[in-house]
């Protein structure tokens, strides 16, 4: 435990001593917010809800997770520093959870951060229904959990960045919008799309519906893509 908390404080350091965090939370803060305040003048402040967060929420998250993970196992390789890290007294799971815990915090970070809309909510007089509000940050956890442990996954079996990140983004994309393309399948296939769908599991969280197999879901990919991790770099050991 005391290596994955040196691991990950060390990359906790590194990320707020770049501007790539901040840039990404501005960026993030900027889109969320611009949505969620259109969203409230076009309904003239009558809707007391963060829909309008959430309606770019889930996309915004997974491009995140990807930026964000881009660097985590890719940069090891780059900096040269990959041989070191291998031969470290710390076992790869211990490398791969302290990376993603590192990535993990910046998430809870960034999500605590757009509370901002709820409280505003408050200030102009509204009385939002909290429960569907904590159920929608609830599944933006489990969201990000999943895409973060799939970005890390891919930044370890590559040393370019850019790569990284198109490759991760590319993934969590179609994972978010093969839900669109539920409707348009054979009925054969709509509930297996549904079940995988990012946008699907999702919009149960929204609705304030808090679904174990949903939970589930997500966990399970973000289990499954950490351990994929795990044994992308016990063979890196011995290539």
């Amino acid at each position: 435990m005391k290596n994955i908390s040196t691991i990950a404080g060390k990359e906790l350091r590194g990320y707020l001593n770049s501007p790539i965090a901040y840039i990404i939370f501005s960026v993030f803060l900027v889109i969320t917010g611009w949505y969620f305040g259109s969203y409230l003048r076009q309904i003239n402040y009558d809707d007391t809800t963060i829909q309008g967060f959430l309606i770019v929420s889930v996309p915004c998250v997974l491009a995140f997770a990807a930026v964000i993970t881009m660097r985590s196992l890719s940069e090891e390789k780059k900096m040269g520093t990959w041989e070191l890290l291998l031969t470290s007294p710390v076992s790869d799971t211990e490398v791969v959870l302290g990376k993603f815990l590192a990535c993990f915090g910046l998430l809870l970070v960034l999500l605590l951060l757009t509370l901002f809309y709820t409280l505003l909510l408050f200030i102009l007089g509204g009385a939002p229904d909290t429960g569907p509000i904590w159920a929608s940050y609830l599944g933006l956890v489990m969201v990000g959990s999943s895409a973060l442990a799939i970005g890390i996954f891919v930044s370890s079996l590559t040393n370019n960045q850019i790569i990284s990140v198109v490759v991760s983004g590319g993934i969590l994309a179609a994972l978010w919008g093969i839900g669109f393309a539920v409707t348009y399948v054979p009925k054969g296939f709509q509930q297996l799309l549904s079940y995988i769908s990012y946008k699907s599991n999702f919009n149960t969280f929204d609705i304030g519906i808090i679904d174990t197999r949903t939970i589930v879901f997500f966990l399970s990919l973000t289990v499954l893509f950490l351990y994929l991790a795990v044994r992308s770099l016990e063979t890196g050991r011995w290539n």
